[in-house]
């Protein structure tokens, strides 16, 4: 188990400095000079020169990657210069917002893809089967940032049901005292039923609209195993020897679909905090994702090596976190089990 453990991390750390360098490089040969963009149209070559050099752009990219490692180690994600502050400061006020929304998402995702695919599986009808596989084509087939427009103009602006694009709170409304920087918590934290209500009202549709891709995949994934399971030899003896059908689906079929959907689940929640950009820009949600949107258009470097190292990091930290899960729960994965 340890040297398993050891091997993973090994594999991990590895995974890390590869996405590091590849992004490292990869934003570096995106068209466009970065300082002329920060200058402005009207600087100077004498200003850009210079702010290349401050930036360190007129050096080699493998001694850029190097300085690059050197300061992560010491905890500097450098200086995002279209905002004027530190990458570090920015991540510690972006993140609380696009954790909150990634961790609503995976919920409903997982919950809804669950409660579905059990009810078309263990239901003797075919319609719920059909449904489920027609809502989850069309989920998996539609552009995220498509669905928040067509969902903002409709529940909000047609029907009124959720806020517009206003961000985590109602303009005028002070944000709870932070502790965690989730809103929903820290304002029962606080007592502050209210100010908790606003934060629910305006996170549930872009969470939603987040979560819809998830459950496409998760449904699937979980139908496909409730229905491979049935057909296992363990589920006919335990059927003839006279059991019911439900406490055979829920005891030892359900189990066995949540088992493989763990994995999966897992590797979704990094996908949501690193891949909800576009739907963070329709909702003006303060999050990583609008964060890097703006980076990405102004050039900013620095911004946008630390959002990629967070996503890498946090994907390979779930990835190893659910194989330990799955090893642990699952002898079979065991390396050497049999």
């Amino acid at each position: 188990m340890i040297s398993t453990i050891l091997k993973r991390l090994g594999i991990s750390l590895a995974t890390i400095f590869g996405a590091s360098l590849f992004a490292f490089i990869l934003l570096r040969k995106v068209p466009g000079d970065p300082a002329r963009a920060i200058a402005g149209d009207t600087a100077t070559p004498e200003t850009i020169a210079a702010l290349r050099k401050s930036m360190g752009l007129d050096e080699n990219i493998f001694v850029q990657y190097g300085k690059y490692l050197e300061s992560i180690l010491h905890g500097d994600f450098g200086f995002s210069y279209s905002t004027g502050n530190s990458v570090g400061t920015l991540l510690a006020q972006r993140l609380p917002a696009t954790l909150e929304l990634g961790l609503l998402s995976v919920v409903i995702a997982i919950a809804v893809a669950v409660l579905s695919a059990s009810i078309a599986v263990y239901s003797r009808r075919r319609w719920p089967d059909r449904a489920l596989r027609i809502v989850s084509s069309v989920a998996m087939g539609s552009p995220p940032f498509w669905i928040a427009l067509l969902a903002l103009m409709v529940l909000s602006i047609q029907f009124g049901i959720f806020p517009g694009p206003e961000g985590r709170l109602s303009p005028g409304l002070a944000a709870p005292p932070k502790v965690t920087g989730l809103f929903t918590v820290d304002s029962l934290l606080a007592g502050q039923w209210g100010t908790f209500g606003n934060a629910v009202w305006h996170l549930v549709l872009p969470a939603l609209v987040v979560a819809l891709g998830p459950f496409a995949f998760l449904s699937r994934l979980y139908r496909n195993q409730l229905r491979g399971t049935l057909r296992e030899t363990f589920v006919t003896v335990a059927r003839s020897h006279g059991l019911q059908r439900f406490p055979v689906y829920n005891r030892h079929v359900a189990p066995h679909g949540l088992l493989a959907l763990l994995p999966a689940a897992s590797l979704l929640f990094a996908d949501l905090l690193a891949g909800s950009l576009l739907v963070e820009k329709v909702f003006g949600w303060p999050g990583i994702g609008s964060m890097t949107a703006d980076a990405i258009i102004q050039k900013d470097f620095a911004v946008v090596q630390a959002v990629l190292l967070l996503a890498a990091i946090l994907y390979v930290v779930v990835s190893l976190l659910a194989d330990l899960l799955m090893t642990a729960a699952d002898p079979r994965t065991r390396v050497g089990a049999r």
